[in-house]
């Protein structure tokens, strides 16, 4: 049978973090999905004005709905590490620990720009900050004793043609906002494998998982991608994209198979079901010979800490 959403089982008891929550967009209904089944969700992102909006929006669809914010950068390496002590602080004031890191927050080919720490914009956002995050949250995951860790990736890393590793803060060559991007999905995955195997020698009791939403018609197109783009150029492409796309609410479902369907193995990678990955119910499905590659994802993982400043345990 395939898995829809009435699958999801009961969560009540169980507290979960959601990345990039904005109201319409897919971890908007990763979040919902979650607080429909019960669980207490900790909405982290980077704008205020965007958390009331969501908190406000789920209060209303899912009435009696227990629900955090947390103000979260993921481009910043300071503003992370601050929101993870607020995330700590609010799981374990009478909240119990955590259950669930959804990785969701991103952004998708947007123009040249540098953050704060001196690191590409796409690359801080989609791999650096939540490679960060994770591991400050590892220790409550695992005080849980039954965490779950599900990083959103995308089918376009299987564009990349190989991996992010030379160092972050030196820009060598012709900027490709795709190109970059393409890489920052696929550190997703290489960092998603690498952690399943570092969490089972470890012996710790948390998986991780990858996601990817297929073709969704979401707000990132508008504010990443086309600003890349000539405006009529652009225009098209939205439309296109709104025409083939499935909604963020199916955009969602392979995050919430990930993080909730009983009996997952860890390191299984949900995407859409058709035969481009682009929509559908969701299933597991293959990343590319790259994401798969053991030596790459080291080298990654060393670089990721060496950028960051953490150790995971």
């Amino acid at each position: 049978m395939p898995w829809t959403i009435s699958d999801i089982p009961d969560l009540t008891g169980k507290n979960a973090v959601v990345t990039g929550p904005t109201l319409g967009g897919i971890g908007y209904f990763v979040a919902r999905g979650l607080a429909a089944a019960g669980a207490r969700v900790i909405l982290a992102g980077r704008s205020w004005e965007k958390l009331d909006a969501a908190a406000e929006a789920l209060t209303e669809e899912v009435p009696g709905a227990s629900l955090d914010r947390v103000a979260l950068d993921l481009s910043s390496l300071q503003a992370v590490r601050a929101g993870a002590e607020a995330i700590a602080a609010a799981t374990f004031d009478g909240g119990g620990p955590l259950h669930l890191l959804v990785n969701n927050a991103g952004v998708m080919a947007t123009p040249q720009s540098r953050t704060a720490d001196d690191l590409d914009l796409q690359m801080a956002t989609n791999h650096f900050g939540p490679f960060l995050l994770t591991g400050l949250l590892l220790e409550p995951l695992a005080e849980s004793g039954e965490g779950r860790i599900v990083t959103m990736a995308s089918v376009a890393h299987k564009a990349a043609r190989k991996a992010p590793l030379g160092f972050p803060t030196v820009q060598v060559g012709r900027y490709s906002p795709w190109g970059v991007y393409s890489q920052s999905k696929l550190a997703n995955l290489l960092f998603t494998f690498e952690l399943q195997r570092r969490l089972e020698k470890a012996g710790l009791p948390v998986g991780a998982y990858a996601a990817h939403p297929g073709l969704a018609s979401t707000h990132l197109m508008a504010n990443g991608a086309s600003r890349t783009m000539f405006a009529p150029i652009a225009s098209i492409g939205e439309a296109a994209v709104r025409a083939m796309a499935q909604t963020p609410e199916a955009g969602a479902w392979p995050a919430l198979m990930a993080a909730t369907f009983p009996g997952l193995e860890p390191g299984t990678y949900i995407g859409p079901s058709d035969a481009f990955e682009g929509r559908g119910v969701p299933k597991p499905v293959n990343a590319s010979r790259l994401a798969r590659d053991p030596e790459a994802a080291r080298a990654l993982w060393e670089l990721s800490e060496q950028t960051t400043g953490i150790a995971y345990p």
